[in-house]
């Protein structure tokens, strides 16, 4: 008995890994996080499966599940949103697995900052423009953050910024990282990526919050800061230039 940990992408069925899918439809409990997990993803869990959407659960209760379908020796597909290694709350249930003996496994997936780029036909690591891509959040309601990973620190690089579980708290990101990026470096806030009401609201640190305010947003949403998203004037990488010999390419070309 094993319970499998999948990562179910950002929301669109077909995002999901062939691994995982297969995962789904093998186990005959399917737990899965319905506030950002579509039922869709989860369909294909076998006839007479116990598929339980664990959104109004607490912790208690998902590993009461696990256990339960352990003594039974049930394999369970746990299926998180996204990729599980980001903001997945999957550590404290590993941490109970752990401690009460029960074997589990991670299947990676699709995380929602590359579904988005994707979507926007995006790359995010531009050459002399940005190289370094950083996913955080701010502290709201949820637990604080670590010493030295506030956004005027990590705004100090520069990078391209993937900020995650913040869209009410557009107030703080302007204040802190206008005066590193400048007002007028663009934002993109990725709403509910992968779902048919999939939205991109573009707009600058200083004018964002309006704009989205005005959208109504108010959660679901990831919000990306960096010049990646205005500059189209850059030179080419090196990977494919004709005058750049590398071990696959070992002699210069005309």
């Amino acid at each position: 008995m094993t319970v499998h940990f999948i990562g179910a992408g950002p929301g669109d069925p077909d995002l999901i890994t062939v691994k995982g899918q297969r995962l789904i439809a093998s186990c005959p409990v399917c737990l899965y996080a319905g506030s950002l997990v579509p039922e869709a993803v989860v369909a294909c869990a076998p006839e007479g499966a116990r598929v339980i959407d664990t959104a109004p659960l607490a912790l208690d209760e998902i590993v009461a599940e696990m256990e339960a379908a352990h003594a039974k020796g049930q394999d369970v597909a746990r299926v998180h949103s996204g990729d599980p290694s980001l903001y997945g709350a999957i550590a404290e249930q590993v941490r109970r697995l752990r401690a009460l003996g029960i074997p589990f496994d991670i299947t990676p997936g699709v995380p929602a900052y590359a579904a988005a780029a994707a979507a926007m036909g995006q790359e995010l690591t531009i050459p002399e423009v940005a190289q370094t891509v950083i996913l955080t959040r701010t502290a709201m309601k949820s637990s604080s953050m670590p010493e030295g990973e506030d956004l005027a620190t990590l705004g100090a690089s520069r990078a391209t910024l993937a900020i995650h579980l913040s869209v009410r708290n557009l107030l703080e990101i302007e204040r802190q990282l206008a005066p590193l990026y400048g007002a007028d470096c663009p934002v993109v806030v990725a709403y509910r990526v992968g779902w048919p009401d999939q939205t991109f609201v573009r707009g600058t640190i200083g004018d964002i919050r309006e704009k989205v305010r005005a959208a109504k947003l108010t959660r679901t949403a990831l919000v990306f800061v960096g010049r990646v998203f205005e500059n189209h004037e850059f030179p080419d990488s090196a990977l494919y230039d004709a005058a750049q010999p590398h071990i696959l390419r070992p002699k210069r070309r005309a």
